[in-house]
């Protein structure tokens, strides 16, 4: 039901094992192990772009929580309406919460896939999902895109005793499957890897939490759900490694503990250019700010547009002129004569008929 899982998954893992295999052999403990390795890394990369996308969703949400409150408490009793506005919120952001949880979805199947693929090795148990092979017919029956011969090259593979596709809580049916391939694993042998491994994959989950909280802002801290998921990430998951670990195939554990060092080491590479960028923006508008300012000694020049002057105000005109040390621009005839007069040299209005009543006595 699931084979457009397992199959890209089989076919990574048949990859690196040949590559890995020609260097130490192909049934060497070593070869399997780092197989799983470099999936998990051919995984990440694949993914590298997807999780960028969600470490800068995820500081978008944050900067975007006092907003998002103010809509809450706006809001409150009117749902419809909060999520409306919240959708106008995050368009005009450009913020898409799916991008914040894409490269963890993503995971989820190909974690799936792996276990299957793991379990396929050694079809002898009758829990779900298992076939009840015997020793022989597991040994030569393919598994997906391996061949019988990658099959008992895989029971054949041990890691300090211990075949990685075997858990502490195998029944002694299952660990007969080995048998004829390097002999029965003891439960002891199992133990010795595999717990070292669920307490490293426990502290990796729990420091990778850590780095992720601590960069948090206050007011996403703050926020009670966050809250809630904050200590799940950083107590509730590293322990479920620990419970869960002795149920799972030792190759799962070096998948767990190979993904989060992957992770580690992106954050802080993603983490570390983000800041860089954060600089590079505020540098950015101190260069633009200094080159705005005016230089030292320099009288500072007002952009701001001068408000145009009444024209029935030519005092005022006469004064800005004479301020300025230029003589005042002559003025035209049809605007000298106004309602008043004219005006005399002293700078005295004449009477404004008195032109009218000499022109009377000439008559």
């Amino acid at each position: 039901m699931l084979d457009f899982i397992y199959y890209p998954v089989s076919w990574i893992l048949w990859f690196w094992h040949r590559v890995f295999g020609f260097v130490f052999g192909a049934d060497n403990g070593a070869s399997w192990a780092l197989a799983v390795v470099f999936l998990v890394f051919t995984l990440r990369l694949v993914l590298y772009k997807p999780f960028v996308r969600q470490v800068r969703t995820t500081k978008q949400m944050q900067e975007l929580q006092p907003q998002i409150k103010e809509l809450q408490k706006k809001y409150k009793n009117d749902r419809q309406k909060m999520a409306t506005e919240m959708q106008k919120l995050q368009k005009e952001n450009g913020f898409n919460p799916l991008m914040g949880c894409l490269p963890i979805l993503a995971q989820v199947p190909v974690f799936l896939g792996l276990f299957h693929v793991l379990r396929s090795f050694n079809r002898t148990g009758h829990g779900i999902g298992q076939l009840g092979m015997n020793a022989y017919d597991n040994a030569h029956t393919p598994n997906y895109v391996f061949s019988a011969v990658d099959v008992q090259s895989f029971l054949s593979a041990r890691i300090f005793g211990a075949p990685i596709s075997a858990f502490i809580t195998a029944p002694v049916s299952e660990l007969q499957a080995f048998a004829d391939w390097g002999g029965v694993p003891s439960k002891l042998s199992i133990a010795i890897v595999a717990i070292p491994l669920m307490v490293i994959a426990s502290i990796a989950t729990h420091f990778n939490a850590r780095a992720s909280v601590a960069r948090q802002t206050p007011e996403a801290a703050a926020n009670p759900q966050a809250a809630i998921m904050n200590k799940l990430a950083l107590w509730v998951f590293p322990l479920g490694v620990l419970v869960g670990g002795p149920f799972l195939p030792i190759a799962i554990l070096l998948y767990w503990v190979s993904n989060n060092i992957w992770t580690y080491g992106q954050q802080h590479l993603v983490f570390g250019r983000m800041e860089q960028e954060e600089e590079a923006k505020k540098q950015a508008k101190l260069d633009l700010r200094s080159q705005n300012a005016p230089k030292p000694g320099a009288k500072p020049v007002d952009t701001r547009k001068k408000p145009q002057q009444p024209a029935d105000e030519p005092e005022a005109t006469e004064e800005a002129a004479s301020t300025n040390g230029s003589a005042p621009a002559a003025k035209p005839a049809a605007k000298a004569s106004g309602k008043n007069g004219q005006k005399r040299p002293g700078g005295q209005k004449r009477p404004a008929n008195r032109g009218r009543a000499n022109q009377k006595r000439r008559r």
